[in-house]
């Protein structure tokens, strides 16, 4: 799923590109993508673009009259500029001053979603309230995080508390903050706390950076925007080698989702219990990455 990153990415290329242009057509190819009636889409044709920004994961085209577009690519959504598009994997096209963008998705299960809101309150009303990190004070972060007593991969991934950040990031700020997925938020110490901040901070910066540098103002194309990149430190790379120690990257799959972290970066070497494993193995499943890489006797 696009995260803060990604979307930031997306919201810059949009703004370049369509911000005082006039929408020209708009053509909803899958019915399920369209969530509201109200105010009908007809109603955006021949308005200008206003403004083009981020709420959350999603993106924001607001149009003259308080009008708004509200896009949420959910997991497998892109947008593609000036781009062919076809078939079941086209949800949506527009045209804006001659330029066509167009809104897809790759997957069985279409989840992408637009959502047509007239009004600053009713917009306000589809933000889930989480807190921007990139823009907080130390005492909002704090009492964020300390709002419910959860575990940091939860807290991190819930709209509610943050904004933007979903699995990958979660994984990659716990791996820079050195704190494993499943401490409880309000065990953590002050200075944990002020730890935790510094490196979601700085790697949702960092990860926008890389990624204007990678694209130079270039609208991201098929396969640009994922969820697994080379950079990334634990995120997508289960047993490859962690980049500040070497260990070995550990998961936990649940779901449709995993979690990545480091046993000896994050958890003191102690292995987390993956639950279908874990069940499964029971008494055998490795406590510790030692336990894990150890050789076993040899019979006879």
């Amino acid at each position: 799923m696009p995260e803060l990153p990604d979307v930031e990415i997306y919201v810059a290329a949009l703004r370049e590109r369509i911000a005082g242009a006039r929408l020209g057509s708009a053509v909803i190819r899958s019915p399920f993508t369209l969530r509201t009636v109200v105010p009908p889409l007809s109603k955006f044709v021949g308005l200008k673009v206003e403004t083009v920004h981020r709420m959350g994961k999603r993106i924001v085209i607001g149009f003259e009259h308080e009008l708004f577009m509200v896009i949420h690519l959910m997991i497998a959504g892109r947008l593609l500029w000036e781009q062919d598009a076809s078939g079941k994997v086209l949800l949506a096209a527009f045209e804006f001053d001659g330029h066509k963008l167009t809104l897809t998705e790759a997957a069985p299960k279409k989840r992408a979603s637009i959502h047509l809101v007239e009004g600053r309150k009713n917009l306000d009303a589809l933000d889930s309230g989480g807190l921007d990190i990139l823009h907080s004070s130390k005492k909002q972060f704090e009492d964020a995080i300390r709002k419910e007593n959860r575990t940091l991969k939860r807290a991190l991934t819930s709209p509610q508390l943050f904004s933007g950040i979903g699995n990958a990031y979660s994984d990659e700020i716990l791996h820079a903050a050195r704190l494993s997925p499943v401490r409880l938020t309000r065990s953590l110490s002050p200075k944990e706390v002020s730890a935790l901040q510094r490196a979601a901070v700085r790697t949702l910066k960092n990860a926008i950076a890389t990624l204007r540098a990678k694209f130079g103002g270039r609208f991201p194309g098929r396969g640009d925007i994922t969820a697994f990149r080379e950079e990334h430190a634990v995120h997508g790379k289960f047993g490859r080698p962690c980049p500040v120690c070497g260990a070995p990257i550990q998961r936990i799959r649940y779901a449709e989702n995993e979690t990545n972290y480091c046993a000896k970066c994050q958890n003191e070497g102690r292995l987390l219990a993956d639950r279908a494993l874990s069940r499964l193995l029971k008494s055998d499943w490795p406590r510790t990455l030692e336990e894990m890489t150890s050789e076993q006797p040899k019979e006879g």
